[in-house]
């Protein structure tokens, strides 16, 4: 008798020759195991998992729903409940607290940019704003190297901050994907740690945070050049789904403090937007060139569930294409230095940051998740290296000029 698969839900029921299994939690079983009624009483079942597989005939359902579903008045106190500690394991794991590399991917293009351009933001994120503070820096010898401190210290809240709603959306909105693939099924919704419900619960409370905090501490023009990346925000974990490019989205999300950095420490609200959007496109083009790299962990699994990538799309192409996106990426922050006034530090920076970047790109076989993963790994010590050049450009040109620093 040939067999189908229905969905009801967050249930899975699976009809074979006689009567109706149902897994109530779907999301915590190996879902290549749910083919059969004798299959799926074989699967293994791991330690975790917090329901049961149930045999009974289609006439026992309806009772047996009925019979286990929550009041109104339970389900709110099983989602207003304190979180217990595999739960606060969870929500750690959701904002991805134990991997900080979004964090640097952020915070970098802002702190350095504020420094030396009169813009800033860097998501690779957290260090582009820190770009952007260094570059302002340099362009106003007026400035006390005290406040630009103090501003890139206010953005590392704010940094963390972004990076972990968008990572706790992103397992949100994909936690049915991530339950298929080889990386991703060990993540703390599809295993099982914290329910949809509690982690949605998670991400209000981030939000109310958050809005709080950049109320509190970003001026109403970085505020609003803030708001610019908010949409993107929610549509990006869907992006691959339906479209090819997602690492373009990203990046002009991951950018988008080259702006802030900037707009922040200026007292006039003036952002020289000649100098940040070259800057700004760098930084687009260094998260293609990574991003796009790093999904070819994924790509056999993407095949499986029907979802899209650049990598896919690049296929054997990826190398030359990403080599040539991470020269744009060099050419580009070349640029907007070289119009921001930046000297020869900036520029030593610049040639290590390329040396780092191309080397690890052309060794790089996109066939080993392990070369993927590791080329992903290397971005923060980049942005690293090029934040450093720009601190020391701009600390060099007071000291000769005799500014106090």
């Amino acid at each position: 008798m040939p067999k189908d698969k229905r969905y009801y839900g967050k249930k899975r029921s699976v009809r074979g020759g006689e009567g109706l299994m149902v897994v109530a939690d779907p999301l915590s079983y190996d879902l290549h195991d749910l083919e059969t009624p004798s299959t799926i009483s074989r699967s293994h079942i791991k330690g975790h998992l917090q329901s049961t597989i149930i045999q009974y005939s289609p006439m026992a359902q309806l009772s047996h729903q009925k019979a286990h579903l929550p009041t109104h008045s339970e389900r709110l106190f099983g989602l207003l409940s304190l979180p217990g500690k595999e739960e606060i394991q969870a929500c750690w794991e959701l904002c991805r607290l134990h991997n900080n590399i979004g964090f640097w991917v952020v915070w970098l293009p802002a702190g350095i940019r504020r420094v030396s351009l009169p813009s800033g933001g860097f998501r690779a994120d957290d260090s582009i704003a820190a770009w952007s503070i260094a570059m302002y820096y340099h362009a106003n010898p007026t400035v006390p190297g005290l406040v630009c401190l103090h501003t890139a210290g206010l953005f590392v809240p704010l940094c963390f901050g972004i990076k972990s709603l968008i990572m706790t959306i992103d397992d949100l909105l994909d936690y049915d994907v991530d339950a298929l693939v080889e990386r991703t099924k060990n993540r703390a919704l599809p295993r099982g740690a914290i329910s949809l419900d509690r982690a949605w619960m998670f991400f209000a409370l981030q939000v109310l945070l958050g809005v709080y905090l950049a109320l509190t501490v970003l001026k109403p023009t970085t505020m609003y050049i803030s708001m610019i990346a908010w949409p993107v925000y929610i549509i990006y974990p869907t992006l691959k789904r339906w479209m090819d490019f997602a690492p373009i989205p990203l990046g002009f999300m991951f950018a988008m403090g080259i702006f802030m950095g900037w707009s922040q420490l200026s007292p006039d609200n003036n952002v020289p937007w000649h100098i940040l959007v070259p800057v700004y496109l760098s930084c687009v083009f260094w998260t293609v060139a990574y991003e796009t790299v790093y999904q070819h962990q994924d790509k056999v699994d993407d095949v499986k569930v029907g979802l899209r990538s650049m990598a896919l799309f690049c296929a054997e192409y990826t190398i030359p294409v990403c080599t040539a996106s991470a020269v744009c990426f060099l050419l580009l922050l070349a640029y907007g230095g070289a119009m921001n006034g930046h000297g020869a530090a900036f520029y030593v920076s610049v040639l290590v940051a390329a040396g780092m970047l191309l080397s690890r790109m052309v060794k790089t076989n996109v066939d080993v998740p392990e070369d993927c993963k590791n080329l992903f790994l290397g971005t923060p010590r980049i942005g690293q290296v090029i934040l450093a050049g720009l601190v020391v450009d701009g600390v060099a040109r007071r000291w000769v000029e005799g500014v106090p620093l």
